[in-house]
């Protein structure tokens, strides 16, 4: 037996399941506490759901680098924990381009399995995620683009929406943040014990409430 690092500050709901398989990593730092950290568990749906959520923004800027995600294609430059925004946050992907301009891209990793391809975020109330909303408003708002990709580490996923019942802020200010021009991609991650990759589009909020202006 092992003590892992678990790097997910959610609630994890429906991806600790006692008993079933998962995979982790090790790392030969000294300096770290713990040589483990937690990548992969099966949900109570039987998918594979990655959890270490250090995970995305590399996998978002692989597949943006690589060309594989037409809407993000073009930009010249990019960088990442780039300081935005009036409430002090960091945008996780800034593009830049002479022609195209700044497009900021915010990454968010999705898990909770839902059954039936169905995917869902947040897992728990996220203050930050709504605030991060708020943000790629205001970027909007003074004429650049903003982009909100749902990263879904979630083996079988056909569709991604956000969790009303859990977060009803967060969705009536993602329902204010798409009607003010905030773009919302949604791409499947392929995952296995060798490799995690981003896979394939999926599509996104179908369900969203209407937005009270």
């Amino acid at each position: 037996m092992i003590t892992v690092h678990c790097p997910n500050t959610g609630s994890m709901k429906n991806c600790v399941v006692e008993g079933s398989s998962c995979w982790y990593s090790l790392s030969d730092n000294p300096k770290r506490k713990l040589a483990g950290t937690l990548e992969i568990v099966t949900t109570s749906h039987g998918q594979l759901a990655g959890v270490n959520t250090s995970r995305p923004n590399y996998l978002v800027r692989e597949a943006i680098e690589a060309g594989w995600v037409p809407e993000l294609r073009g930009y010249e430059k990019i960088r990442s924990e780039v300081r935005y925004g009036k409430e002090k946050s960091r945008i996780d992907l800034l593009l830049e381009d002479p022609v195209l301009g700044r497009c900021y891209v915010e990454v968010k990793n999705v898990t909770l399995d839902k059954g039936n391809g169905l995917a869902e975020f947040p897992d728990s109330v996220t203050s930050r995620g709504t605030r991060h909303l708020r943000e790629l408003m205001t970027m909007v708002a003074q004429g650049h683009r903003a982009v909100l990709f749902f990263c879904v580490q979630l083996t079988g996923a056909e569709r991604a929406e956000i969790a009303t019942n859990i977060d009803p802020v967060y969705a009536e200010t993602m329902a204010q943040a798409v009607a003010a021009g905030v773009q919302v991609i949604a791409w499947r991650a392929a995952l296995s014990p060798e490799e995690i990759t981003l896979e394939s589009p999926i599509s996104c909020l179908q369900d969203l409430p209407e937005p009270v202006l």
